[in-house]
């Protein structure tokens, strides 16, 4: 029952105010998980003045906003009053329960004790969602968490064994990409030296690159400045260096880009300068050794060159014998004023002395002939291979030594250049090929060139032959007319071959043989076939 007093306040507020209550259904959850729900929160009634109060039932959850608005008022009787916000709320969390037993996970009993304390007193609601939040967060999300942070430490462990393996995979990369990069270098830098050498061995540049070691001993005779003018004219180094050889000269040659001696690669030519005195006492002793039948301790020009090739094997030695013709001329001109003296039976006291003092230096020497000097040269060749440069003036031996420079120097040049792949030899005509143009022009000669390709055919006899049979075709056609295969095989053989014009001019025939080679060459079918009978 509702007393007076407040009937008519009552009253007078709905007179005055004319104020309709207010509802708040469903408002929106921030989270949809149903561990996290709001519970409803206990009404409070609160009287001012006499007028009603509006009670609001908030369900508290994590951002503690009020979901439900409720309007109540005083009634006689104790009956709890259920809005219907909260009863929609219970039929959700109803059906989510349902759908949460079927699935039988633990969070199922969660929510069944969840809605069992809804359903409980409205004092034990405000615990409810922080109750529901600490199991959700130590119940339920603890062994999710400990597996993911289980699963994250492995996962950081392979990637740590991930980027170590990578880093040593570039690693690897960067040494091979640097390995490669200095095998690259290297190669490079080969090629180069190689075009350099091969440069340096052309006719024109490997002058530049000689070194002439001219022993000290040789300068100080009477050419001495003269070669030393002469080899530095030539255009390469000059040396004066102590020879293993006394009065030798020796070559080496300097790398492109060296710039120290150490890199010189020396040549085995030796060019030694022999005295007229030591070169006629080696030969007297060989002429008394092999036609006298001397003693053998005198070593004779040959010992000599072996004693010295011995020492030095890796040397190709030459001898240069300089004004050796004033040996001979000396003693011409004794053995003549001896013949007049004792003929005419004269003495000349003083002027005997003074020719004496001009040659007595020829006078010391043995007495040697030229017949028997050239048979000790030819000797000393045939049995070391060592050959006597004999010159007339120092001028003459430096320009021996210029030419032999030349010609030390242009050696690998030569022998590249005759190293053709052929076992014959081929002349530069032959070598560069007959060219024939698009009219036909140059058949003639290359069906020339091909006769010629036998052995013993020169070019007059391929002329005979091609003034018969211009062309392969014809004399095949020739063959082919024959009947006989002895008339193919002498087809060719009485074809004249002239010889020279004029008077002096001569005839003969082809012959047999040639006929029979070239028949041989246009039908025979195997390839081994020998097309030379001689062979």
């Amino acid at each position: 029952m509702i007393d007076s007093p407040q009937r008519e306040d009552l009253r007078s507020s709905s007179d005055s105010d004319e104020e309709l209550p207010v509802f708040d259904f469903l408002q929106p959850r921030p989270s949809t998980d149903v561990a996290s729900q709001k519970a409803p929160k206990k009404p409070e009634v609160n009287n001012f003045n006499g007028k009603t109060a509006a009670y609001s039932s908030s369900v508290l959850g994590k951002g503690g906003s009020a979901d439900v608005m409720m309007i109540s008022s005083d009634s006689d009787d104790d009956v709890a009053y259920v809005p219907l916000a909260q009863r929609l709320k219970l039929r959700q969390d109803s059906a989510v329960l349902t759908e949460r037993n079927q699935k039988g996970s633990s969070e199922s009993e969660h929510l069944l004790a969840l809605h069992k304390e809804r359903r409980s007193t409205p004092e034990e609601a405000d615990d409810l969602p922080l109750r529901h939040l600490s199991a959700s967060e130590t119940g339920d999300a603890s062994p999710t968490r400990t597996k993911a942070t289980k699963r994250s430490a492995e996962e950081i462990r392979a990637s740590r064994e991930e980027a170590l393996r990578r880093r040593q995979a570039r690693e690897r990369q960067q040494q091979d990409r640097e390995a490669l990069k200095q095998e690259q270098e290297r190669q490079k830098a080969e090629r180069r030296a190689l075009v350099e050498a091969a440069k340096a061995l052309r006719p024109e540049e490997c002058i530049k690159h000689m070194v002439v070691a001219v022993d000290p001993a040789l300068l100080q005779l009477e050419g001495g400045g003269t070669l030393l003018a002469s080899v530095q004219a030539l255009g390469c180094s000059c040396a004066i260096e102590k020879q293993p050889l006394p009065r030798s000269v020796t070559w080496a040659r300097q790398a492109p880009s060296a710039q120290n001696d150490a890199a010189r690669a020396p040549e085995p030519h030796v060019v030694m300068q022999m005295m007229v005195e030591d070169f006629v006492t080696l030969i007297h002793n060989y002429v008394q050794e092999e036609r006298h039948s001397g003693p053998a301790c005198s070593p004779t020009l040959t010992s000599w060159v072996r004693e010295q090739q011995r020492r030095h094997p890796d040397k190709r030695l030459s001898l240069a014998v300089v004004e050796l013709e004033s040996y001979f001329r000396a003693r011409k001109s004794q053995s003549q004023k001896r013949l007049r003296a004792a003929v005419a039976g004269e003495e000349a006291g003083g002027g005997k002395e003074k020719k004496k003092r001009r040659n007595g230096h020829a006078e010391k020497l043995p007495e040697v002939s030229r017949v028997e000097v050239e048979e000790a040269v030819v000797h000393l060749q045939l049995h070391t291979g060592v050959s006597v440069r004999f010159l007339s003036t120092w001028k003459e031996f430096s320009d021996h030594i210029t030419m032999t420079t030349k010609a030390v120097a242009e050696a690998p040049f030569k022998r590249a250049r005759e190293q053709t792949g052929f076992s014959f030899y081929l002349e530069s005509e032959w070598a560069g090929g007959q060219r024939v143009d698009k009219a036909g022009k140059g058949l003639l000669q290359a069906w020339k060139r091909q006769i010629q390709q036998f052995n013993r055919v020169s070019s007059d006899v391929a002329a005979a032959i091609l003034a018969a049979y211009p062309s392969p075709q014809l004399l095949k056609k020739a063959y082919s007319q024959c009947r006989t295969e002895n008339e193919k095989l002498s087809l060719l053989s009485d074809l004249l071959i002239r010889r020279g014009e004029g008077v002096t001019s001569t005839t003969r025939r082809v012959g047999p043989e040639l006929s029979k080679r070239l028949f041989l060459l246009m039908h025979s079918r195997d390839p081994e076939q020998n097309l030379d009978a001689s062979l």
